[in-house]
């Protein structure tokens, strides 16, 4: 080995069997017909590339090696009189990595040897080098292979070499490539004096695609026949996202129509189906379910008056509680009747009535299966607790409304539309929010239980403004109901059905409602110039004078003569008070035991 070439004999595999001299330039010049003409082991010195077509030196075959060795040779730079043949369009050629097996139906042409880098001629086996001069005249000794010789004849590897099978060359069409113009960079060899053999009839070969797992000459697309497969795959997305985009607007667009038109078939609204229609007894529903059958609507006309108010039923004998202010329009010889929760009428009877209560009790007769609504205590009532109105407001029957208590022992005159105070009523009162509106008189306020704790009897209103006839009208509710105990009115309507009358119990004397100071005053003189203390009444008995100023019963203030009224009526006549008083400055108790007087 000289300078990185071989010395001595060439091995075996360098051997190739002698050539007859081509006779002309062109004998050189193989064409690119066949798929195994030529083999391109890539661009190197030897070798130009040009479109599809490659200029090469012809590689000789060897007949006992199982691939054709090609020894690539420099090309002229120029041949005189050549033909300028104009340059096919550049095309891509595929390198294989392995040669194909030799086509034997090819016609082999002469082929001159290649002054390659080291090979041996059998006329003349003194091994040459790249320059030709033969190994003995070269000072690096010839040129010795890269490699050991291979038994198996396998071409060995490394860079472009002679010994590298180049792969076939594929490109449209057979025949003989047309010359490179003259001129260029690498010109085509003309042909010489000597006429070439004729060539072999060339092999039509498609043009195709390298594609290294496919048998030489296999072509996978026709020439100018576009890539179909992702042409196709191109095709098929943008159609499938055309019809994406278009089904979103059209589901769209009927889903708005759908929407805003209530579809295109008959509409079915959801609805839950039948259940139980009980409720809890305590619940709302529950409470008026069971006392709506005992409420009933009042209509009462006479004396050029009429009204509309409620009642309840107090027992089986058909006895009704009402406000005294509902009846008194029907005066002695007025017309009542009675309109059940059912629907059912009947004509009422005036019993008993009372100004200073407000209370009076009707009764109807020739009606069965009354139900009478339980009475509760409303001293056990509680701030607070929740309650439920029934009534017929504006003549709207068996009207229900709900609310708590609000407040208790609320002292509230009513009525003196008469202007002499006759029809004044005093009442120890339950406020309550729960709504109540004109028509609401005399109906019961229930608790959770269904059991009645008041009469509902007043409102306070705002001011009211004119009525269409030019009268004073009536504002409804704002949440400030009051209503009488049913414990006080128990009582009187128990004296009412038993005696036709209610008695109020007195301390027995005569105050100043004129008084404006803290206090119910004590008169100096009474009505008509009578002594304002009652001799042998109850307050002359504890030690009462005229002008003494009393502020409290039974511990409870009172600021106005009204207020003392209506502490004493909540009580029952012989119950004891306790009265506190002042007099000249000096407070003072007195004990005394209440009379009794008959009402109006």
């Amino acid at each position: 080995m000289e300078n990185g070439k071989p010395t001595g004999p060439k091995p075996k595999w360098w051997s190739r069997p002698a050539r007859p001299e081509p006779s002309s330039v062109t004998d050189a010049v193989a064409t690119a017909d066949t798929p195994d003409a030529v083999h391109d082991a890539g661009p190197g010195p030897d070798t130009v590339r040009h479109g599809a077509q490659v200029v090469a030196p012809a590689a000789p075959v060897d007949d006992q090696a199982e691939y054709p060795l090609a020894a690539p040779a420099p090309a002229p730079a120029s041949v005189p009189d050549a033909q300028p043949q104009a340059p096919e369009p550049e095309a891509s050629v595929e390198e294989q990595p392995h040669a194909p097996e030799p086509d034997a139906s090819v016609t082999e042409q002469p082929h001159p040897q290649p002054a390659g880098d080291g090979w041996t001629d059998p006329a003349d086996p003194v091994p040459h080098g790249r320059d030709g001069l033969p190994a003995g005249d070269r000072t690096d000794g010839g040129v010795r292979p890269l490699h050991e010789p291979d038994e198996y004849r396998t071409p060995p590897y490394g860079g472009p070499g002679p010994w590298a099978p180049a792969p076939p060359v594929q490109r449209p069409g057979g025949g003989t490539p047309p010359p490179y113009p003259s001129g260029g960079e690498y010109a085509a060899p003309a042909p010489g004096p000597t006429t070439a053999p004729p060539a072999p009839a060339p092999v039509p070969v498609q043009w195709s695609q390298y594609d290294p797992w496919s048998s030489p000459g296999v072509a996978l697309t026709q020439p100018g026949e576009p890539r179909r497969k992702k042409a196709r795959r191109g095709m098929a997305f943008v159609g499938a996202l055309l019809f994406a985009l278009l089904a979103g607007v059209l589901g769209g667009g009927v889903g708005a129509y759908l929407e805003r038109n209530g579809g295109i078939s008959t509409v079915e609204l959801p609805q839950s189906g039948a259940e139980d229609s009980g409720r809890a007894p305590d619940s709302i529903a529950g409470i008026a379910a069971s006392a709506l059958p005992s409420v009933v609507t009042l209509h009462v006309s006479g004396s050029g008056e009429q009204g509309t108010g409620t009642g309840f039923v107090l027992d089986a004998q058909g006895h009704i509680l009402t406000n005294n202010h509902v009846v008194d329009p029907a005066g002695s010889s007025g017309d009542i009747s009675v309109t059940f929760s059912g629907g059912e009428t009947a004509r009422a009877t005036l019993v008993g009535k009372d100004s200073g209560y407000d209370l009076a009790v009707v009764k109807v007769t020739g009606v069965s299966g009354l139900r009478p609504l339980p009475l509760g205590n409303s001293d056990n009532v509680r701030v607070g607790d929740p309650v439920v109105a029934i009534g017929a407001p504006f003549d709207l029957q068996n009207t229900v409304t709900a609310g708590i208590i609000s407040a208790k022992e609320r002292p509230i005159t009513a009525g003196g539309e008469k202007g002499d105070g006759s029809d004044v009523s005093y009442v120890d009162a339950l406020q309550t929010d729960a709504p109540i509106n004109p028509g609401n008189s005399g109906g019961p306020l229930v608790d959770s239980k269904a059991r009645v704790i008041g009469i509902n009897s007043a409102i306070r209103a705002a001011d009211s403004a004119p009525g269409p006839d030019g009268g004073a009208g009536q504002s409804g509710s704002i949440g400030l109901g009051f209503a009488i105990p049913i414990n006080q009115g128990k009582r009187v309507a128990e004296e009412l059905i038993n005696t036709g009358k209610a008695t109020h119990p007195v301390i027995g004397v005569s105050l100043d409602m004129q008084y404006s100071g803290d206090g119910a005053r004590v008169g100096e003189k009474g009505k008509d110039g009578a002594a304002s203390v009652t001799a042998g009444g109850p307050a002359a008995k504890a030690g009462v004078r005229p002008g003494d100023v009393i502020t409290k019963v039974d511990g409870q203030r009172v600021h106005s003569g009204e207020e003392l009224i209506v502490k004493i009526r909540a009580h029952r006549p012989g119950d004891r008070l306790e009265l506190t008083l002042t007099r000249n400055g000096k407070e003072q108790t007195k004990t005394l035991t209440l009379g009794s007087s008959t009402g109006t």
